[in-house]
């Protein structure tokens, strides 16, 4: 039906007839001449109807925003003056000889493009937030980070290999979206967490290297960047380590934002340990776009007779630490309240402070409330600590390591966002050696990951220390934020035993919920190793937005449900007997 997309004319066309499609972005009546900004995937393009064409101008004067038009007219300059230098196509414009109404619509219920508009509303209008640039061009970039992947991984022996969507209830950390199967009543299935076990089980089957990007499923309370239904960017290797992978997934996202981007990244991404990551900044997500490091204190105040800082700078869980704020003393009593509130909700009972107004001074250029309860000599090694200087404020915690490590760290991003320290760029790490387990609120020890992560250490030490074992797992993190995760697998069947009894899972439950997978760790399981992306958080940071909604086409809401479509909504009473059910849902109420 066209010849050209309305973002394809240059001045390359002038003189040439061309057929454009598109809707109508917005009209405008000057003087007797009907200017309309025709719009499609490509851009918009101006189209000029004049009444020399009186059946086209009868059109265009009844045509309104939303209308799908097919025109045909001749590529003109424009005249001086009028160049739009905001459109790609803004040096021309099109002269129409011929106009149609493909179709009309009612007025939309918000303009295109006003990003403004309450989400619910563009989210039940999705079709309408489609059209605007932000989505389209998010949408594009989607698609672009998809084929990259597809043709990198290709290129570098990679099978793309689809797994069950359909499958079996197992433990991965998040409720499971159940499907009652007909033919099997009283049963379900599962829609899965992450390809997981396949993936490890298409190693075994010596298939070596496997992508899929893939659809997951998670029944969890939603925020910016979680979905109930979520794509990943799964790949397995086998026969690596930890390195093999890391290096190449690295190289991957390198060629990816130079592709797509046209950045270059810094050469290698910074590759830190989880213990030092939340010594320095309290997290296992460290933000390095952020100067700032938690400083630890607890061998230089354990002795000291301020107990605040003592008690727990001498217990096993305990920790003190100090986060210099440079250049910040300026800092008024109010804003420091505001930083003690913040800390308090996250477990701190308080926030310590030194003021550092003039070092040569000694104490008398000091001013904090707790200068009186600790030594001069224990103050100089504070301030040596810190790496003091004039003008700086020193912020502290003391308590359970957790906490401190925690409030700290979002006191750190607080305040590199307060002081203007956090930088505008893209800060890659990799976090490796975690944790194989944590302990929940029961005390119960749980995976950091998931079960089948490997350990460096032995059966021996899994089974008498488990709270010590440190897994071979790496998180990739950009800006704050985990866009993957991976690990080495486990790849025998003692060592995989030995874990799920760590969990509290015994030999039967073991067969009962896992018994494939050990069934299969004995017909001779290679060493292999694998990672997921969470694409829709990576391109949601590509497309700089804040929420992974607005990079995906029809999201759900914080309340899992789709406002477009209604989802999820009632069956009638033949379709849940169908498959052998009952709810206890008063239907009448809706």
């Amino acid at each position: 039906m066209r010849t050209h997309y309305c973002g394809e004319l240059n001045d390359n066309l002038l003189g040439q007839e061309v057929v454009l499609c598109g809707w109508v972005h917005n009209r405008r009546d000057h003087g007797g001449v009907i200017f309309i900004d025709l719009r499609d995937l490509r851009g918009k393009a101006q189209i000029v109807i004049d009444p020399d064409t009186p059946e086209s101008f009868s059109i265009a004067e009844n045509v309104r925003s939303e209308y799908v038009l097919k025109v045909k007219g001749i590529v003109r300059e424009r005249p001086k003056g009028t160049i739009n230098e905001d459109m790609i196509t803004g040096a021309v414009e099109v002269l129409i000889s011929d106009i149609t109404v493909l179709n009309a619509s009612i007025t939309p219920p918000f303009p295109v493009d006003d990003a403004q508009t309450y989400s619910d509303t563009r989210l039940r209008h999705r079709i309408i937030d489609l059209r605007s640039d932000r989505m389209r061009d998010n949408l594009i970039l989607r698609a672009r980070v998809n084929d990259f992947f597809r043709r990198f991984l290709s290129e570098n022996q990679f099978l793309e290999v689809e797994t069950p969507i359909l499958t079996k209830a197992t433990p991965e950390g998040a409720r499971d979206y159940l499907v009652p199967s007909r033919t099997h009543p009283g049963s379900f299935f599962a829609l899965p967490q992450s390809p997981q076990l396949f993936k490890q089980l298409l190693m075994m089957g010596g298939l070596d290297r496997y992508y899929q990007i893939v659809r997951c499923f998670r029944d969890e309370d939603l925020r910016s960047d979680r979905q109930p239904e979520f794509t990943q960017l799964d790949i397995e290797m086998s026969f690596v380590n930890e390195t093999d992978v890391i290096d190449l997934m690295e190289r991957m996202i390198k060629n990816l934002f130079g592709a797509v981007m046209g950045v270059s990244l810094k050469d290698p991404f910074v590759r830190i340990s989880y213990k030092d990551a939340m010594e320095k900044y309290g997290t296992d997500r460290p933000d390095l776009r952020n100067p700032l490091e938690i400083v630890d204190l607890s061998d230089i105040v354990k002795d000291c007779e301020f107990k605040v800082f003592a008690e727990p700078a001498g217990k096993k869980n305990g920790r003190v630490a100090l986060l210099r704020a440079p250049e910040a003393s300026s800092i008024t009593r109010s804003q420091i309240d505001s930083y003690t509130n913040l800390v308090s909700q996250h477990g701190a009972k308080g926030l310590a402070y030194i003021k550092i107004n003039d070092l040569e001074k000694g104490s008398e250029g000091l001013q904090s409330p707790i200068l009186k309860f600790l030594s001069e000599s224990v103050v100089n090694e504070i301030l040596l600590a810190a790496g003091a200087r004039n003008g700086d404020l020193i912020f502290f915690g003391a308590g359970e390591s957790k906490i401190v490590n925690e409030s700290l760290g979002v006191l750190r991003l607080k305040l590199g966002e307060d002081l203007g320290l956090t930088e505008d760029q893209w800060r890659f790490c990799w976090v490796r050696d975690f944790p194989m387990f944590e302990q929940n609120d029961s005390g119960a020890l749980t995976p950091l990951h998931h079960p089948f992560t490997a350990s460096h250490q032995s059966v021996e030490f899994l089974q008498e220390t488990p709270e010590m074992a440190i897994s071979r797992a790496y998180d990739l993190v950009l800006n704050g934020l985990e866009i993957g995760g991976g690990s080495i697998r486990i790849d025998d069947v003692e060592t995989q035993l030995s874990v799920l009894k760590v969990l509290g899972i015994d030999q039967l439950e073991a067969e009962e919920k896992f018994g494939f997978l050990l069934n299969s760790l004995h017909y001779g399981c290679p060493p292999h190793g694998g990672i997921a992306f969470g694409l829709d958080r990576l391109v949601m940071l590509m497309a700089g937005e804040e929420s992974i909604r607005e990079v995906i086409a029809f999201p759900k809401t914080q309340t899992a449900t789709c406002p477009l479509t209604d989802a999820p909504g009632m069956v009638d009473g033949k379709a849940l007997q169908d498959l052998s059910l009952k709810t206890t849902v008063d239907r009448s109420k809706g």
